[in-house]
């Protein structure tokens, strides 16, 4: 039965009122617990974006520095030409986990034992230095994906879980205290007014 303001003052209205007030206020409580445990795991999140984020940016200048010292002693095109011999990337597998009803990635990343694809005797220990490098980083990158995706899918539950929140903070709780406080109050005009009327009615009797 939907309750509005105009509800008929009567016992069972009351009680589907408070009924509905408890409803309200216990699902309120679950939705700030819900928002605090999501906003404490994109905290978490965020602060291991940053560390991810500083050590990609460290890896990337050595990585690339490591590279421009290979080009230069070996020549761009035949590092180039190296580089394609590099086989593509395959053992990235994603999967998912919930948080508090929020579905956010889970990448599991296994790199595989590397196998030379070039004459290391015809290349130097630079090219070495740079795929090294350059593998780190795709780890790196990997695993940065992974928590800004998850960051992002938790920050849009939290503003949906806000929203939640405070339409039953600030509608519907006032709305069924207010309407449980009415009810309750015209149910105690309309028994003063029988008592009063049972009262009259007593007192011709004994006239």
């Amino acid at each position: 039965m939907s309750l509005n303001t105009n509800t008929f003052p009567t016992k069972g209205n009351l009680i589907l009122a408070k009924n509905s007030l408890a409803l309200a206020r216990q699902g309120y409580e679950l939705m700030d617990k819900k928002r605090n445990i999501l906003i404490r795991e994109l905290m978490g999140l965020i602060e291991q974006a940053k560390d991810i984020q500083s050590e990609i940016d460290k890896t990337f200048t050595a990585a690339y520095q490591a590279l421009q010292k290979a080009n230069i002693e070996l020549g761009i095109q035949y590092v180039e030409e190296i580089s394609l011999s590099i086989p593509v990337e395959d053992s990235i597998k994603i999967k998912t986990r919930s948080i508090m009803g929020t579905e956010i990635p889970l990448v599991q990343y296994d790199p595989k034992p590397w196998t030379p694809t070039y004459s290391m005797l015809s290349t130097r220990e630079s090219l070495d230095e740079a795929r090294s490098r350059f593998e780190r980083v795709k780890e790196l990158t990997v695993k940065l994906s992974m928590v800004e995706n998850s960051a992002y899918r938790l920050a849009t539950n939290i503003k949906k879980t806000q929203k939640r929140a405070n339409a039953l903070k600030n509608i519907t709780i006032p709305m069924y205290e207010s309407l449980t406080v009415n009810i309750t109050n015209a149910l105690e005009e309309k028994e003063r007014e029988e008592f009063t009327r049972l009262k009259v009615i007593k007192k011709r009797k004994t006239s």
